[in-house]
């Protein structure tokens, strides 16, 4: 096989060589030596342009933290935020949202969620029935003067 040279171009090479043809196919012995010697000495070929892609797919993750807290009063707020940028902050939200929004997203989270907001409920009805009790002493106090 002719070597190839640079200043070569592609009309003057011979045929076999721009074919890339194996002339020791014809004489066994140089065949086998030629295999040997080739695979002992032979690196590994460069190929050109792009490396072949990667059959695994790459997925795209959307990153969001919503975080959803209560106070002892009752009163929630929502804070969303995408990556390192906030959306929303201090978002007022109504209790029944909350439970609403924890089951529709997992059975999981909606029965811790239902507990901490019925503690807190079952705290405003005993605020609401001492503030009922205040209220009707008042009252008896307020017709105590008008007698």
């Amino acid at each position: 096989m002719q070597p190839y040279t640079r200043s070569a171009g592609a009309h003057e090479r011979e045929p076999d060589a721009a074919m890339n043809v194996d002339k020791t196919k014809d004489q066994p012995g140089a065949a086998a030596s030629s295999a040997t010697g080739a695979a002992s000495t032979s690196e590994p070929k460069r190929r050109r342009g792009r490396p072949p892609a990667s059959a695994a797919r790459t997925t795209r993750v959307v990153e969001l933290t919503l975080t959803v807290s209560g106070t002892a009063d009752g009163d929630w707020q929502a804070d969303l935020k995408q990556g390192a940028t906030w959306i929303t902050r201090a978002l007022p939200v109504s209790a029944a949202d909350v439970s609403r929004a924890a089951g529709e997203l997992h059975a999981d989270l909606s029965g811790p969620i239902e507990k901490i907001i019925g503690a807190a409920r079952a705290q405003r009805e005993a605020r609401v029935a001492e503030l009922e009790a205040e209220l009707e002493q008042a009252r008896k106090a307020l017709a105590a003067f008008e007698e």
